[in-house]
């Protein structure tokens, strides 16, 4: 399978290392790479090299020290192996760095270690155990793309598994230090391309340093023209010399020549930010900036979780189309990010489960849908796998009459109590009010309130649903209201239970509580938010086809299964038009019409003029009814671009969730 022509690798498991298991000079077991013939670190001592040539050839410790930026210092790889350096850069930072310092850390590998043997390779630094065990507990299944790890609340991992120089193309971000690691030039010569350096280069701030365990010629040429300047230094044990250096003046990011709109604005990390709206797109941006430290002011009349979130059970999910896509690969990154998300933040699953969700073949047309997908996205099975009736029916814990995709890592959230958490994040004020209007000043933001008092803010994030384009600035955004009423049915004690969320035209959730939920209706450009009988009946009727057995033993418990003996609650969520989520800044579709005017007569042609945006606004909104899939990782988007830090996904998928995608489309169709 190929890359996509934007760079993007495809939706596919990545072949995992193959070790050989050796005693190191101190007698501990080190990995050794099959496939490279080469070891993961030094025989001698692979902590001390690591220290030697990555962290001193950095000048780590004194650059920590001084650290006073508000946003993280960020430390690229090129090659995560077993972790050791990342873990013990983390050290380094622990013992210098201001306790308000923030690291960042971004790696990339193309043959991830699997969890056990990731386990064995630090086992031998009982000092590193904690850091080793924050990272083991988050180890992403071996999927290609960006897998963001949150090791503690100061330090963040960003995992880029893939080729090193196709993973820093797709970054968005910019690095202060480079570990140049990897198995040596001579082993994996594929690796040290100029590519490799050209991207390095791109990627960097200036002063970027870089060290490296090598001193080989192609790589001493490939940094040269790619602008670094390098250094000899000593090398570490029977290694008599390695490289250090820097790069004074990166080149210019290249990337925007075809879609300069997507620019984004200066970053300027803020002090005080006000979220508007507290539903989990808001709560969870909310929270991913309070944990950066930032004052946030959350506003909603309601509270957190009302509306569409405030349902108390809802299902972590995604349908992803047969053919790779833009959208699938942001739902799909948006599912794992969630999973590790919920993960970190409730251990103890009072809020989710993962128990595993079904998604049937019922209709004539899906097994052959289900059998494209698989066949075009051979993904881990711990992510996703097909399974026939029979095993469906194993793993739901009731019969089923149809084959089905099970992701065994998602399941079932309660939203409205996930929303009230969040909320609770420390850093955060909430405020029951109603922002009417939104005022740009000199230095910030300016909220008229429905009290009639105003709050004033350096940025804004605009996170109300359907009532997101309400306000002026973000009134060129369509937004489609989309009706939603899900059921609940009491279930008479002794009544079968249902295992795993199971979803065909809608879902059905194991009970919580002794209730069962269904439904979801889904009827678009209707904005009632009364619950409806014939909505009851709706989801019965889909209850009915998906789970025809479980009906039945059901009925034969005592359940009554009529509209009458359901309780339901609805609400509106909004929809984008092409059914992806906004999340970025917001446009000035004023100024980008004038800019791009060009387009609606020749879209080849393209102004290079950046766009233009409504400086320190933002926007979380149209996530429908993924929302649990897709608003966290949108969060931390949105989180990592205000503060000025590398961003969670590719930079293609980053321009796809871009809130003004859709004014430049109507330019070039001539809308």
């Amino acid at each position: 399978m190929t890359a996509a022509p934007d760079g993007l690798p495809p939706l596919a498991a990545l072949e995992t290392a193959r070790l050989d298991w050796q005693r190191d000079d101190t007698g501990e077991e080190a990995p050794r790479s099959a496939a490279f013939d080469d070891v993961y670190f030094s025989r001698h001592d692979g902590r001390a090299e690591t220290e030697h040539v990555f962290v001193d050839g950095n000048r780590l410790p004194e650059r920590f020290a001084r650290w006073q930026a508000r946003r993280p210092f960020v430390i690229g790889e090129t090659g995560f192996g077993s972790g050791l350096n990342m873990l013990v850069a983390w050290a380094c930072f622990d013992a210098h760095a201001a306790a308000g310092a923030r690291l960042h850390l971004v790696s990339t590998e193309k043959f991830p270690l699997d969890r056990e043997d990731l386990a064995r390779a630090l086992a031998g630094w009982p000092d590193l155990a904690d850091r080793a065990a924050a990272l083991l507990a988050q180890w992403p299944a071996p999927v290609a793309g960006v897998h963001r790890l949150r090791l503690h609340p100061r330090v963040t991992l960003d995992l880029h598994f893939g080729d090193a120089a196709e993973r820093l193309a797709l970054l968005d971000g910019r690095v202060d230090a480079w570990f140049l690691d990897g198995f040596a030039p001579a082993k994996n010569p594929a690796m040290w391309q100029p590519e490799l350096f050209a991207a390095l280069a791109a990627r960097s701030r200036p002063g970027a340093t870089f060290a490296t365990f090598t001193c080989a010629g192609v790589v001493k040429r490939g940094l040269k023209a790619a602008g670094f300047a390098w250094r000899k230094e000593p090398g570490f044990g029977r290694k008599r010399e390695m490289l250090a250096g820097e790069i004074t003046a990166p080149p210019r990011d290249g990337r925007r020549g075809d879609t300069p709109w997507y620019t984004p604005p200066p970053a300027r990390p803020p002090r005080r930010v006000a979220v508007i709206g507290a539903g989990i797109a808001g709560t969870s941006v909310a929270a991913a900036l309070a944990e950066r430290g930032v004052a946030v002011t959350l506003l909603d009349p309601e509270g957190p979780g009302a509306g569409a979130s405030g349902n108390a059970q809802g299902a972590l999910y995604v349908k992803l189309a047969a053919e790779t896509n833009h959208q699938s690969r942001v739902y799909l990154a948006g599912l794992l990010h969630s999973q590790r998300w919920l993960t970190r933040l409730d251990p103890e699953q009072r809020l989710w489960s993962p128990c595993g969700v079904l998604q049937l073949a019922r209709n004539a047309k899906e097994p052959a849908r289900q059998a494209r997908f698989l066949a075009r996205h051979p993904l881990p099975s711990g992510v996703v796998t097909g399974v026939s009736a029979e095993q469906a029916a194993a793993c739901a814990g009731v019969a089923t009459d149809a084959g089905a995709l099970h992701y065994p890592g998602a399941g079932w959230v309660r939203p409205d109590a996930l929303c009230r958490r969040l909320a609770e994040t420390p850093g955060i004020v909430l405020r029951r009010d109603e922002v009417l209007r939104l005022e740009a000043g000199s230095d910030g933001w300016r909220l008229r309130l429905g009290d009639g008092t105003a709050l004033d803010a350096d940025q804004v994030v605009i996170a109300t649903a359907t009532l997101a384009n309400r306000f002026a600035q973000a009134s060129a955004l369509p937004l489609q209201p989309v009706r939603g009423q899900v059921s609940r049915l009491r279930l008479p004690p002794h009544a079968p239970r249902l295992a795993r969320v199971v979803c065909a035209g809608g879902y059905v959730s194991p009970p919580l509580s002794g209730w069962l939920t269904f439904g979801a209706t889904f009827l678009p450009n209707d904005a009632d938010g009364e619950v409806r009988e014939s909505d009851h009946a709706a989801n019965l009727a889909e209850f009915e086809r998906t789970l025809p057995v479980y009906a039945d033993a059901l009925r034969e418990a005592g359940a009554d299964l009529t509209p009458a003996g359901l309780e339901g609650r609805a609400s509106v969520r909004a929809a984008s038009p092409d059914k992806s989520p906004y999340a970025g800044p917001v446009p000035d579709a004023i100024a980008w019409r004038e800019d791009y005017a060009l387009l609606a007569k020749d879209a080849s042609r393209v102004p290079e003029v950046p766009g233009r945006h409504h400086e320190g606004l933002w926007i979380s909104a149209a996530h429908g009814s993924r929302g649990l899939a897709s608003a966290p990782l949108c969060a931390e988007l949105l989180a990592s671009r205000i503060c000025d830090e590398p961003l969670p996904l590719e930079q293609p998928l980053v321009d796809h969730l871009h809130p003004g995608r859709r004014i430049i489309r109507d330019l070039i169709r001539g809308n």
